[in-house]
Formats: structure tokens, sequence, C-alpha cells
């Protein structure tokens, strides 16, 4: 039936049946969260002061599975079998951790395993890196390595930065925008459609997490993970897609620009990571000090801290592809450069305000 609409028309529908579908879903969920006491409960480290329901990604992973299975074409692109069987795997993860919890361990576990699925069967890996550092393709094994590493790191960068109201949510917008547009521009549309599916999915999400009264649910471990490990598969095609283009269409930067599009989840979870192994914990130990918690530190409300963030992003992907002629290490470093100066600014002036050495307690 796809066959009868044009690539616009696909588009078009996916992005509103996912609107709509998970629009309808969320406040019923809702209701039985609430019915079931599936609930985030106010603590030292979190920024809310109610319980609030955490399926909002139930309504995020059924709003874009609907849509994507009818719109999509599985016959002219069988992989989609495979990213969805890791998908599914993926969902029932944060599914579990959300309802009764699940050990570090096998929540690890369920993300490899899911990346491997596409992996292995969807034969979805990078093999080429476009020249950064001088090294363009990579046999079979550094890339497994490579794109497993990739897929779960992204996965989780998500997952960490899910700690204010919209944020994975607007950011999620912004990187499944970015890859879509370049996609339908260079006729890829069936991930054109499948990134529409998500966008629409994650604004009817969006909508209920930052302006619910009756009916906000936060996203839970269920909807970052999943928006995670489809931005990293997105990626990864982004990369893939780009070799063997020459002259105005070649992109030198790729890697750099898949960083730029994700800059804010990636370098948020490297700097916490990297700040925790200095003060000798743990990376994986919970803590405040995100860039978000810095930002409510200096006085920003949930909404203005996740719109500083989103505009922040957009800069990046903007001047990503502006500086798209140029090496993808050089890219990446001014990125990186971008990045650190103006995360250690709103970390300066969090600092000055609290007026003590550490902003853990904020």
């Amino acid at each position: 039936m796809i066959y009868y609409f044009t690539e616009y028309t696909r588009l078009i529908l996916c992005f509103g049946l996912s609107l709509f579908v998970t629009f309808i879903l969320l406040p019923s969920i809702v209701d039985i969260a609430r019915a079931r006491s599936l609930v985030a409960v106010p603590n030292g480290r979190t920024s809310h002061s109610r319980e609030i329901p955490v399926l909002g990604g139930l309504g995020i992973f059924i709003g874009f599975i609907i849509s994507c299975l009818i719109f999509l074409s599985f016959s002219s692109f069988p992989r989609f079998q495979y990213l969805f069987a890791g998908l599914i795997i993926i969902f029932f993860v944060g599914f579990k951790d959300d309802v009764i919890g699940i050990s570090p361990t096998k929540k690890f576990l369920g993300q490899v395993v899911a990346a491997l699925i596409i992996i292995e069967f969807g034969q979805m890996r990078i093999t080429e890196l476009h020249g950064f550092l001088g090294i363009h393709h990579i046999g079979y094994t550094p890339s497994l390595i490579l794109t497993l590493i990739t897929i779960v790191g992204v996965t989780n960068c998500f997952n960490l930065m899910d700690g204010i109201d919209g944020l994975s949510a607007s950011l999620g917008i912004l990187s499944a925008a970015s890859f879509g547009w370049w996609f339908f521009r260079f006729g890829q549309y069936d991930w054109t459609v499948l990134s529409a599916g998500l966008i629409g999915a994650l604004i009817a999400f969006f909508y209920f997490n930052v302006f619910g009264r009756r009916y906000k649910i936060f996203m839970g471990d269920t909807g970052a993970l999943l928006l995670g490990y489809l931005m990293s598969v997105m990626a990864i095609e982004f990369n893939e897609f780009n070799i063997g283009f020459s002259g105005s269409q070649a992109i030198p930067s790729t890697p750099a620009i898949a960083v730029g599009v994700l800059m804010i989840p990636v370098f948020d979870t490297l700097r916490v990571s990297a700040t925790r192994l200095i003060k000798r914990k743990s990376p994986f130990l919970p803590d405040k000090t995100h860039i978000h918690h810095y930002l409510l530190c200096i006085g920003c409300s949930h909404f203005a801290a996740t719109m500083i963030l989103f505009i922040t992003g957009l800069c990046f992907v903007v001047l990503s592809f502006l500086l798209v002629k140029l090496d993808a290490a050089l890219l990446l470093l001014i990125l990186l450069c971008i990045a650190s100066i103006l995360s250690y600014i709103a970390i300066f002036l969090a600092k000055k305000k609290q007026l003590e050495p550490d902003v853990d307690t904020c």
C-alpha cells in the first residue's frame, strides 16, 4: 500500500500518525502508571518535587512503531527488520528498569545484544572514517568494536541526559531532524520517514512532559534508551551513506558532523565521566554535575535550561554543516573547544553563585 504514496506523503503521514497515536495514548498511560504506582519519587538527586509517572517511553515506542510499520518499506530496505528487533530488546530492558528495576550488568548486556543484532544480522557497521586522523577504510574487527562502542555509548548518553523536563526529547527532535534532513536531501527516503516517525512521537511526549499538569509524565529509561539507540544508528548510517561521494557532494568531515549533531549529550557525558574519574569516583555513580544541573543552579527554570541547551545544540549542528569541507579532526577539535568553553562558563557561574567548591548539592 505504501507504494501508492509519494515520498512527501509518506513522510507527512508517518509523522502525523506517530504524533496522533502518542498524544492519544499518553494520558491513559499516565492513569495506568498512577494506579500501579509506577512513578518517580522525589529524592536528593531528582529535580522534581512530586511523584511523576515514568512510562512516557511506552507511548513513544508504540506511536513510533505503529507509524513506521505502516509507512516504511521493509522490502526495499530489509535491514529495518533487524533494527526493530534490536529496538524491541532495548524497549524491554528500559521497561523492566522503569517498572521493577534491573541491574546495571543486565542493562548493559541487553544493550550489547541489541547492538550485535543490527551489527551482525543487519550488517550495519562503521566501515569508513573518511580520512579522520589519516584513517579511511577499517577492517571487520575494529569496525565491529567501534560500532558496538558507538551504539552502546550514544544510547547511554541520552539516558544520562534525561534529567530535566523536555531535555532528552528536544535534543532527540533536533538530532532526528538534522539526520532526517540529510537523508531526505540525498534520497534516503525510508530513513527520512523513520526520522519523521520519531520526531512525531517526541513532540507529543514533549507536550505532556513540559506543559502537562494533570497528565505530566517522564520519559523513563524506556524512552531514553530507545532514543539513544535510534540516534546511534542514524549517526552510523549518516557516516556510511557518505562513502563514495565526490566533488561538491563529498563530506570529508562526516565523522565530526555526526558528533556535532549529537554534541550536547555526547560531550556532557564524556565531561561528567572524566570529572568523576579524576575525583576517583565511579563514572557510573549518579550525581548532579551534568550541565543542566549547573544551569538550574544559576537560576534557570527547567524550560529555560532545556531551551538553552536546545539552541546551543542547534548552533553546533549549523556550525558543523557550515564547516563541512574542513578536515574531520580539525572540525572535531573546534567543536570540542567550543563545547568546553561553554560548559565551563556555566560551571563557573554556578560555583560563583553557590560560593562553594562543588555544586553536587544544587
